[in-house]
């Protein structure tokens, strides 16, 4: 398997919201996680992430889900980009107001760093969350 490979099974685990349970397999250990977003300041590991998006999905939005526009590699920088829009209705409990029923199609960018052994160590969604999160009603 090769590093794209195995960055394509991370997206595709992390987007169809199995969790850590079903990342951690293409993950380094310890790997960081960075976005410039309000919604995710306080998570700083890809572990952190991927229980994120899987209680965000399963919880917040049971109807959410994502459309792949574009993916590459750069072998040179062992770095992998995914362009997306995630889309998902607010009908679920929880979160910071009461289901709003309002939806979201919102688009964003996964940048992964991969390490020599082909795992993902290190990686940064680009994201306008207040976007996404006016979209839903939740400001």
């Amino acid at each position: 398997m090769s590093a794209f490979d195995n960055a394509n099974r991370f997206f595709h685990a992390c987007e169809g919201l199995e969790g850590w349970n079903g990342c951690k397999q293409y993950v380094a250990p310890g790997a960081g996680f960075v976005a410039q977003s309000d919604a995710l300041a306080e998570v700083n590991t890809v572990e952190g992430y991927t229980e994120w998006m899987a209680g965000l999905g399963l919880n917040l939005m049971p109807d959410c889900g994502y459309e792949l526009h574009a993916s590459s590699y750069n072998e040179a920088t062992r770095t992998a980009l995914y362009f997306a829009t995630f889309s998902g209705t607010h009908t679920g409990e929880g979160g910071p107001v009461p289901p709003t029923n309002k939806r979201t199609n919102s688009h964003y960018v996964y940048v992964l760093t991969l390490d020599d052994n082909d795992l993902v160590s290190s990686m940064v969604k680009i994201w306008n969350s207040a976007w996404a999160l006016n979209e839903l009603g939740w400001t």
